[in-house]
């Protein structure tokens, strides 16, 4: 288990992490959410004890990083693909790690040939694509079979089929009782590995709950109608639910069901082109959450603020 206690940390007069705590428990996938300069990437240096902390405590298994003998046989992490010397081979950088941490040498050919490397391993470094080097991190952070996993955006620089390949490794982990944290921006395909999420704005922590728990948060059903009488429409529900405007032809109605919608636009006289409820998403939870949390903000085309893009 991962255990992060009033962890703070300051870089001169910058907070990066302020008195954050939360757990990462074994069986279930974590995720680690939060906009840029969050504090994610610091608090994971700080649990790989990359970085020392300016108060708190981030320890594995009850103990810190450098006070683990052999620590890639308790914690694996990829926390920078870049993170590898690129004159050497795949196979060489895999066993040199193995050496430092007294793993047989037979374990690399395990890893290799579980993360799908095949004979690229035997090429160097240097002429690996980021999605070879994501699956290069992947196999030395499962060196020493460990049962805590941490992965900083494991999902840049894959294609489709591997990013369905590392969905289900990450997921087949915590079905064995392992403990994975992964930080990522990609909210739907957190939504989908998660068990749980962690976010967090300016170092500070903004919710640890389960992803079902945040979802709910969202409120009742959302139904996204389209009908050329919108407006008609929008007076026609609007004592009965909240409505948006997500578009010249397009309303999305939050707080009743489409049986309902459908009934008040027939009650109205309004023809309906489209009615479908909208699944709740960790996206829209998340940018619900971590409003007024980021420190980098863009403004929509003015083409684009309106038509629910």
């Amino acid at each position: 288990m991962i255990s992060v206690r009033g962890l703070t940390k300051r870089y001169g007069g910058v907070r990066a992490v302020d008195d954050l705590t939360f757990d990462v428990v074994p069986g279930k996938v974590t995720g680690f959410l939060g906009p840029n300069g969050a504090g994610r990437s610091t608090t994971m240096r700080v649990v790989m004890g990359l970085d020392r902390p300016t108060a708190g405590t981030a320890t594995v298994g009850g103990r810190r990083y450098d006070e683990i003998a052999a620590p890639l046989r308790e914690v694996g992490a990829l926390l920078d693909a870049d993170a590898m010397h690129p004159g050497r081979t795949g196979r060489a950088h895999l066993r040199l790690a193995a050496l430092s941490n007294g793993i047989p040498r037979t374990r690399v050919d395990d890893v290799i040939d579980q993360v799908g490397l095949g004979p690229a391993a035997r090429r160097r470094v240097k002429g690996y694509s980021l999605g070879m080097r994501q699956r290069l991190g992947i196999a030395a952070a499962l060196l020493g079979d460990p049962r805590v996993l941490l992965f900083d955006e494991p999902m840049n620089g894959l294609d489709l089929d591997g990013v369905r390949w590392i969905r289900e490794l990450l997921r087949g982990f915590a079905a064995e009782g392992r403990a994975v944290l992964v930080s990522s921006h990609l909210m739907s395909e957190v939504q989908m590995i998660a068990d749980r999420v962690v976010v967090i704005g300016r170092g500070r922590l903004i919710a640890d709950a389960d992803v079902d728990d945040v979802l709910r948060g969202l409120g009742g059903p959302r139904v996204r109608v389209r009908t050329t009488c919108a407006s008609d429409l929008e007076r026609a529900l609007a004592d009965h639910a909240a409505v948006e405007r997500t578009g010249p032809d397009e309303l999305e109605v939050t707080g009743l069901d489409t049986a309902a919608v459908g009934d008040a636009a027939h009650a109205a006289g309004v023809p309906l082109h489209h009615l479908a409820e909208v699944e709740h998403s960790l996206e829209r939870a998340y940018l619900s959450l971590t409003a007024g949390s980021a420190d980098h903000q863009g403004r929509p085309t003015a083409a684009s603020a309106g038509d629910g893009r």
